[in-house]
């Protein structure tokens, strides 16, 4: 009788310690915390054509935007936008300011230090947006890496990182935006812009007059969704619900209208 009482405290305490265990798990996963609060927390930096931007209505929209909505739809869930500074975005993710940056971010060895990612979403690499003067002397990027010339990207940025290590002889400057940089270019004050192709091909469809866009990316990158580490549930979720609107043609639909068709430039400001 004794050795029966015994195991049945024995089993009653590890099923104790399961169910604790699966508390536990459920209460760690950024998954379950935006099922229980039944609102999705989205981090993202608006001001990357087409990824995210802010129309007249000073609405945040964009190809991210669009995902995010399914995404949020596919949880039963609400959405809620937060535009972070992309400065700081990785630290808010981190401290819980959001569930996930959906920011149009490069997927780096270095951010995954910090982070944890999913599978890769859309890739790009790098072009050049160049002053219209320089069409007959500029070819490809490798032309640019010349003390006579000045060429600029976005602090902190992928395109940041691709100017230092390939175009070190040329002059360098930094900007805080995006936008700051490419209107250096277009008022002819500095000669080229490293940046993601899709923002380069929209911004240079926008001043046919001032810009050339050399279209031809120049590197690799696979751009991701951003979580906090030591979550697996949560990056299982958002592996497999790519690959459903990959499948399911939801992912094609949102491309072609953010990708395919300009219409939406005339909503922005």
């Amino acid at each position: 009788m004794k050795k029966i009482t015994a195991m049945l405290a024995f089993v009653l305490a590890f099923s104790s310690s399961l169910f604790a265990s699966y508390n536990d798990i459920w209460e760690q996963s950024t998954l379950n915390q935006v099922i229980d609060r039944g609102v999705l927390r989205v981090g993202l930096d608006a001001g990357y054509m087409p990824f995210e931007m802010t129309n007249k209505q000073g609405k945040i929209v964009g190809f991210d935007v669009d995902i995010a909505r399914q995404m949020a739809k596919a949880m039963g869930v609400e959405l809620e936008i937060v535009n972070t500074a992309w400065d700081g975005i990785i630290p808010a993710l981190v401290t819980d300011k959001f569930d996930i940056i959906m920011s149009g971010m490069t997927l780096t060895s270095e951010r995954n230090l910090q982070i944890n990612f999913a599978n890769p979403y859309i890739v790009v690499g790098q072009s050049v947006l160049l002053r219209k003067g320089l069409k007959d002397k500029v070819k490809s990027y490798k032309d640019l890496n010349d003390p006579k010339y000045t060429v600029v990207s976005r602090l902190g940025t992928t395109g940041d990182i691709a100017t230092k290590r390939m175009l070190s002889k040329a002059k360098q400057r930094m900007y805080e935006t995006e936008a700051d940089g490419a209107i250096e270019v277009a008022n002819n004050k500095v000669d080229a812009f490293i940046y993601d192709l899709p923002f380069n091909a929209v911004y240079a469809s926008q001043h046919p007059d001032q810009l050339i866009h050399l279209d031809t990316p120049f590197t690799y990158e696979p751009l991701a969704w951003g979580v906090r580490k030591g979550d697996p549930d949560f990056v299982n979720w958002l592996n497999n619900f790519l690959t459903q609107i990959q499948g399911d043609g939801t992912y094609d639909k949102i491309y072609g209208k953010w990708f395919e068709s300009s219409e939406w430039q005339k909503t922005l400001k």
